[in-house]
């Protein structure tokens, strides 16, 4: 006979179709499984009652506390019979503050019998503000007795122990009700099976699987929650490093072709004729990729570096490497902005050598094609044809290079610049236009801290590109308080005068183009901070007509976004970057790529509008050249505000990774590890990305070891459930995503 096993019990036949019905659709809890992993958020004491001045407003609380009074008010009212309408007042305390219930109408006759002054119970509502006093009104409750009355023998027995767990819960299902089903389901934790292997178990001396679970749900005391957190941590980080391991193996296993630059080849030219040496970190970061583009199956490289640490030029050389080797790089950029820049930037570096087939082109040459939704038909013929044929040996284009018509002589590279604005269909598409797989390399320039990476690019070896090269400029970075002191805007307006004056240039950026309807739901960014009467963004059309008319007047002030034709933000980037224009007014289609050394000093509006990542990366594309770099955030949010202290972060370290590191202790870690991460299906329950590094990194060696010696996890029954449950489809996708 097939029993279902306990953990994949549907709750509606453990708990009731009532019950199942609220969990699923507000909790996303379906099976006992499911509830057993729902873990307290916090654990109050039995003998000690909530502190009542933090509670946060307008959530959904659970609190424990005592009853100090309780008054009966009667008065007039249309609709209570014979005009007398009740309302029941009760005040609560942890013994400092106070807190108001408030009970109405039929609803007054239970808790007028039950609340009495002494009594304790918890207390479950949404905090409010009534006559400028916090109160809770109607709030769900269950008594805390001591355990000689009658009918308390199931209260007794739920909340023997000292610790009463609170648990994530809405409005519809208190926490207690939580607490009481997984008192129903809990016996079933005996039989969860375990999926870390026992040596690791026992050599890290952890609590078995349902010892933990028994221990998260009902505590004895505080190191009981440790040992079950730490336990329950360990798994999470496992399960998920395991799943990237398994990735990574299967990469191993697919043939490629081995990629080796000649000795006196199209590479050895083109370092013949930089006019620099490359930074320690770019001979490094160089040769760990040639020795993976010279095995025999795919290299899966994550390159990160700060903006212009040369990722571009470490890049160039690993395309070039692959061209000596007869075969064909492609680089792939997000918009045709970048595509365009990009091809630019590598002909100019290359100069005679990307003149392949051309008349005064060098010996060794390849010829660099750009493709992109927007060419000419004629154009693009011939682009096509050169890609078929193989006489381009580098092509740099957009999601055009994808579509079904565009073929390669001998795809040999893959380079991906910007990774998260890729999915994994394009990678697959532009991966089976190889004989066999090519070698991917992914660029980055925001930097990511060691754990997310090994968290979220887990199925990729990473290099770091962390020193700038000489000659870079160090960038000078100021909030300016536009509402607290006027004058340092106006002052913001005279620093870029004097920079034009120097011979220089400057970018503004805003958060919207402003050609939007007047509906407020089109303006793309949220007011921040809940503060919904703030006026919409600043916009780049209002912006530059204000500046040319303005503190900028007699400038040449242009604008860019992203909703021009690419013909005209082509011919813009060029005047930009030829010098005829001063000043710049755009959107942050200029965020990554744009180079234009000349450029010292960028003003962002409303810098509070983006997050700190966004800024670091914007802020990247001045002191370029060898003059100072300046950067000015405006904003008029107030000084206490957690916007400002953002934004004294950013102007305060010019270290995206320490940055990178702000920005995920401020955003929820789900926004970071993608949608499968966030939300009620998160894999991550009590895994903290950044606090638990050494868990990830432990956890990623020991996933290492234990799928190199059994890929099909044969031995491990356990560890194979834990994955099939993790890797639905959602979270499939969300690994192949990376």
């Amino acid at each position: 006979m097939d029993l279902v096993p306990a953990l994949q019990e549907p709750l509606k036949k453990v708990l009731g179709p009532a019950t199942a019905k609220v969990m699923a659709e507000h909790l996303g809890l379906h099976t006992v499984g499911d509830l057993l992993h729902h873990y307290p958020r916090r654990y109050e004491e039995r003998g000690q009652l909530t502190h009542l001045a933090d509670l946060p407003m307008d959530e959904h609380v659970t609190v424990v506390a005592q009853v100090a009074d309780a008054r009966l008010h009667t008065f007039a009212s249309s609709k209570a019979p014979r005009g007398k309408g009740q309302r029941l007042e009760v005040t609560i305390t942890d013994g400092h503050g106070r807190l108001q219930l408030v009970f109405f109408g039929n609803g007054v006759h239970k808790p007028h019998k039950e609340l009495l002054p002494g009594t304790r119970a918890m207390f479950a509502g949404k905090v409010s503000v009534f006559n400028r006093r916090l109160q809770l009104a109607h709030p769900a409750y269950e008594l805390l007795r001591g355990g000689g009355d009658d009918d308390g023998t199931e209260s007794v027995e739920t909340w023997a122990g000292a610790l009463i767990p609170l648990y994530p819960a809405t409005a519809k299902l208190e926490s207690w009700k939580i607490g009481k089903a997984i008192q129903t389901v809990l016996p079933s934790a005996q039989e969860a099976v375990d999926p870390l292997p026992d040596s690791l178990r026992e050599g890290r001396g952890m609590l078995s699987l349902p010892e933990a679970l028994l221990k998260i749900h009902r505590p004895h005391t505080k190191a009981d929650i440790e040992d079950a957190r730490a336990r329950l941590k360990w798994d999470e980080a496992f399960v998920l490093q395991v799943a990237l391991a398994r990735r990574r193996h299967a990469e191993t296993q697919l043939p490629a072709v081995p990629r080796k630059p000649l000795a006196d080849g199209l590479l050895a030219a083109f370092d013949d004729r930089l006019p620099f040496t490359l930074t320690d970190g770019q001979q490094k970061v160089s040769r760990e990729i040639f020795d993976d583009l010279a095995t025999d199956h795919p290299m899966h490289r994550l390159l990160q570096g700060e903006v212009g640490s040369g990722k571009t030029l470490v890049a160039l050389r690993a395309m070039l490497a692959v061209v000596d080797a007869g075969g064909q790089a492609v680089m792939l950029a997000p918009t045709e902005v970048l595509a365009q820049q990009h091809h630019r930037s590598v002909v100019e570096m290359m100069g005679e050598l990307a003149e392949g087939g051309m008349l005064g082109g060098a010996e060794h040459a390849t010829k660099v094609v750009l493709l992109t939704g927007s060419m000419g038909a004629a154009a693009r013929r011939q682009a096509l044809l050169d890609l078929a044929t193989g006489e381009a040996g580098i092509v740099i284009g957009t999601h055009a290079l994808i579509e079904d018509k565009v073929q390669f002589h001998d795809l040999g590279l893959v380079v991906v610049d910007e990774q998260h604005r890729f999915g994994v269909e394009q990678r697959d598409a532009l991966r089976g236009k190889g004989k066999q797989p090519p070698h991917l390399l992914v660029m980055t320039a925001t930097p990511i801290p060691r754990t997310v990476a090994m968290t979220v690019f887990g199925d990729l070896e990473t290099s770091v590109l962390d020193q700038l090269p000489a000659g870079r400029s160090p960038i000078a970075s100021h909030v300016v308080p536009a509402a607290d002191k006027p004058h340092f805007l106006a002052r913001a307006w005279e620093r870029v005068r004097e920079e034009v004056s120097n011979g220089h240039q400057a970018y503004v950026v805003c958060p919207r183009i402003g050609d939007e309807d007047d509906d407020p739901k089109k303006n793309s960014k949220q007011p921040p901070e809940g503060d919904a009467d703030k006026r919409p963004p600043l916009a780049v059309l209002d912006v530059a007509e204000h500046l040319a008319k303005g503190p900028l007047q007699g400038l040449k002030v242009e604008i860019l976004h992203g909703r021009m034709q690419p013909d005209d933000k082509d011919a813009v980037m060029r005047r930009f970057a030829a010098g005829e224009t001063d000043v710049l007014v755009a959107t942050t289609v200029i965020e990554v790529g744009v180079n234009v050394p000349n450029a010292t000093a960028m003003v962002i509006m409303d810098a509070d509008r983006f997050g700190v990542s966004q800024l670091h990366q914007l802020r990247g594309r001045v002191g370029r050249g060898s003059a100072p770099g300046l950067c000015l955030l405006v904003t008029e949010m107030p000084e206490a505000s957690a916007a400002r202290q953002r934004l004294n972060a950013v102007a305060g370290t010019l270290d995206g990774f320490e940055l990178s590191r702000i920005d995920l202790e401020q955003r929820r870690e789900g926004d970071v590890l993608g949608q499968a991460q966030s939300g009620a299906r998160t894999s991550l329950r009590v895994l903290a990305v950044i606090e638990d590094e050494e868990i990830i990194a432990e956890a990623r060696q020991e996933a290492a070891a234990v799928v190199a010696a059994d890929p099909e996890l044969t031995g491990l029954p356990g560890l194979r459930t834990a994955l099939e449950a993790l890797l639905d489809e959602e979270r499939e996708q969300y690994l192949e995503k990376g």
